[in-house]
């Protein structure tokens, strides 16, 4: 009974007395069922659920919280069932009940299928109900300050997992006492050794750091009086291991280097106080340039609030001091959870920060919609998992964070995703700049967008949010489909051509039973695969053509091959290879790649006559008439050396009305290079002009287009 005592005086502090008997209810039910289970430390088990409901109380919780954390495992270690909890305690705390017992299942030992799937069940539950997260915090956090009782290989793996998962997770959410806690404990964990030298060369240094503190806020605190500033508070930052250990290691400092740097918050009541210390500080002392952060004005992405700046302090110590209120001091250390305290009155509005974090979890179900399997989800869920915020506006003056290296697409998608699919183009503080383009803070970003335009797939080589890339990829997918069924439908039609046939001849019994022979539910599934080259065209027909087909008068005769007619705009099921670059006007040969589609070679391709693929991968293709398209081609220049050479060519391919897309330069001898151009043209006659008028230069020496790729 003494474990609850101390947990009921707590409670009694901010909770009335129903809640708190029925909190103590909770806790008999708990005791009997757990009665005669042992932790792996010998303990009695009941201690565990109680000192997760201590640590939700300190972050005072409402009472279904608490009534929940003392149950959370009756359900996976008792015979009690959800049932029972609805029954006695009400659907909410059973549900969230539920929600823990099925986190934890979760193990995150591997990268596998399995694990990652857990992974995304636990990211839908915090979506549900962000209380089922932070009851399973608050699990982790004790099962990490008792983790020195378990096996060695056991203890690293729940360090790791911590350190990688829940860390985050938390810092996401803006508890942030949870993440140092969390990272401390699985540093200790992984490495013991490390961690018991900084700590020791943290204490040895604690004496100086003292001195040099107490002198900045004795100067401080009275420069502050003569402003007639009463209510604040002076709090020495202690830096914790973890965060010293990864600077180190990250800027491969040493320790005396990394020890030199102090921290002091001041905590004041106001936001207009925040500001008047800043003047204090910075006329006391001398601010560090490009030193100073506004996180009051622009908060993080997890609602933190707090004005940073670096100041130099006696003996030529930078200090970093941290000026915020007592709100935002709560906030920056409990985040999300610091907005689920009991509340008399239950109408209060949510809170900058819980909006924040709840628009990331419903992000969350956004990215779950559009992805194809777990795996995928984890990696973009992850990427939001660590991100160093860049804050940009909208035209309209909106403030929108996204990760450090975001370009204008994640912009874009962040905004809507109906305007990322239909971006175009962007302006940065309103010029035109490419899409790619990394964005700074501060900048202003206009997104513009056109009715039939879709995503690039070279928009995955540089978005980097969670949001963006599995909206780039579930379109793409849907255009693969689209695209793949389109050209298996042309390809099995040219096979079938052959034979004076054509799909919409053949008995519809007679591809019903071959479809269930190869278990495809229908003919778009079977056009899907032979168009990305699982399955081949002409062996399809031969299946399809057989004695009882019907059969035209000239069945039996020699036919020469049907062409696929190539159009220029297949995109990803229809590619041109990078060896031999085809153009219009060359004679090509399509050769079927298994999962991707076509590739397109011309006939003399070096590497086709190297690799000679099997005859029934290849299949004959011509080009379409009219191509509006442009299309890659290599070709070399040998030229004598000199000033302004490159600028002479390029001036002159501008003139042809030819994109540059990549340039490299061979040294062959003190007076001559090769220069190898990728260019874009339309077909052959075009690329015969630009050669010709290449030739004309006095700097030329030869001129060749390269047949494969050097």
């Amino acid at each position: 009974m003494t474990d609850y005592v101390e947990l009921r005086n707590k409670l009694a502090a901010y909770l009335t007395r129903q809640q708190v008997d029925k909190i103590f209810e909770a806790y008999q039910v708990a005791y009997d069922a757990h009665h005669g289970q042992l932790r792996v430390s010998g303990e009695p088990y009941i201690i565990h659920p109680m000192a997760v409901a201590d640590i939700l109380a300190d972050l005072h919780l409402d009472h279904q919280s608490i009534e929940a954390a003392i149950l959370h495992d009756v359900i996976e270690d008792t015979p009690l069932d959800k049932s029972f909890i609805t029954d006695n305690f009400g659907e909410k705390v059973a549900e969230l009940v539920d929600g823990v017992s099925k986190l934890a299942q979760i193990k995150f030992e591997s990268r596998e299928e399995a694990q990652a799937e857990n992974f995304r069940k636990m990211m839908l539950a915090m979506a549900k109900d962000i209380r089922v997260i932070l009851i399973k915090m608050a699990d982790r956090l004790h099962n990490m300050r008792t983790i020195e009782a378990l096996p060695l290989l056991r203890k690293k793996r729940i360090a790791r997992e911590t350190l990688e998962i829940y860390a985050p997770i938390a810092h996401r959410l803006g508890m942030h006492a949870f993440r140092v806690e969390f990272e401390d404990l699985s540093f200790k964990a992984l490495y013991p050794l490390r961690y018991r030298v900084l700590k020791k060369a943290l204490k040895q240094g604690r004496g100086h750091r003292k001195e040099i503190l107490s002198s900045v806020k004795k100067a401080i605190r009275f420069k502050l009086e003569d402003f007639s500033l009463v209510h604040f508070r002076l709090l020495s930052r202690k830096k914790h291991l973890y965060s010293l250990y990864k600077k180190m290691r990250r800027k491969r400092l040493s320790l005396t280097e990394v020890l030199d740097v102090y921290g002091l918050r001041v905590v004041v009541a106001t936001h207009d106080e925040c500001y008047r210390v800043l003047g204090v500080v910075h006329e006391l002392f001398k601010p560090v340039t490009n030193r100073f952060k506004d996180y009051i004005a622009i908060p993080k992405a997890n609602g933190y609030q707090s004005i940073h700046t670096t100041v130099i302090g006696p003996f030529g110590a930078p200090i970093e001091i941290q000026i915020r209120t007592e709100e935002m001091n709560r906030i920056a250390e409990n985040g999300i959870a610091s907005h689920w305290v009991y509340k008399a009155e239950p109408s209060i509005d949510e809170s900058d920060a819980q909006i924040r974090a709840r628009e990331w979890l419903k992000g969350l179900l956004e990215i779950q919609s559009q992805t194809g399997n777990s795996l995928e989800f984890i990696e973009n869920v992850k990427i939001d998992l660590y991100p160093d915020e860049v804050y940009v506006f909208t035209p309209k003056s909106k403030i929108l964070s996204l990760p450090q290296g975001a370009t204008p697409v994640d912009f874009a998608y962040i905004v809507h995703t109906d305007v990322g699919n239909q971006c175009v183009a962007c302006k940065i503080d309103r010029r035109l700049a490419p899409l790619s383009t990394r964005l700074l803070s501060g900048q202003t970003i206009e997104i513009i967008t056109a009715p039939g335009a879709h995503p690039n797939p070279a928009w995955l080589s540089f978005a980097v949010t969670g949001k963006a890339r599995s909206n780039i990829r579930h379109w793409l997918k849907n255009q693969k489909v689209s695209e793949s069924q389109e050209l298996g439908r042309r390809l099995l039609n040219s096979a079938l051509a052959v034979s004076n046939l054509a799909i919409e001849t053949i008995p519809k019994l007679k591809i019903k039973h071959f479809l269930a022979q190869c278990q495809l539910q229908n003919l778009d599934q079977l056009f899907e695969e032979i168009g990305l080259g699982l399955r081949m065209a002409a062996l399809v027909a031969q299946r399809l053509i057989d004695e009882d087909s019907i059969q035209s008068p000239v069945l039996h005769e020699a036919h020469p091959p049907a062409h696929l007619i190539i159009k220029g705009t297949e995109g990803m099921v229809v590619a041109y290879a990078s060896c031999c670059y085809p153009i219009p006007g060359d004679a090509i040969i399509g050769l079927v790649t298994e999962g991707k589609g076509i590739m397109i070679h011309t006939e003399n391709c070096l590497w086709l006559q190297e690799h000679r693929p099997k005859r029934d991968k290849s299949i004959h293709v011509q080009w379409e008439d009219k191509i509006e398209n442009e299309f890659k081609v290599e070709i070399s220049i040998d030229v004598i050396n000199g000033r302004g050479v490159l600028a002479m060519l390029a001036g002159t391919l501008a003139e042809t009305n030819s994109n540059i897309i990549n340039v490299k330069v061979d040294e062959r001898d003190g007076r001559h290079n090769t220069i190898y151009f990728i260019l874009l043209v339309r077909d052959r006659g075009h690329l015969a002009r630009i050669m010709r008028r290449l030739r004309k230069l006095p700097i030329v020496t030869r001129i060749a287009r390269c047949k494969s790729s050097h």
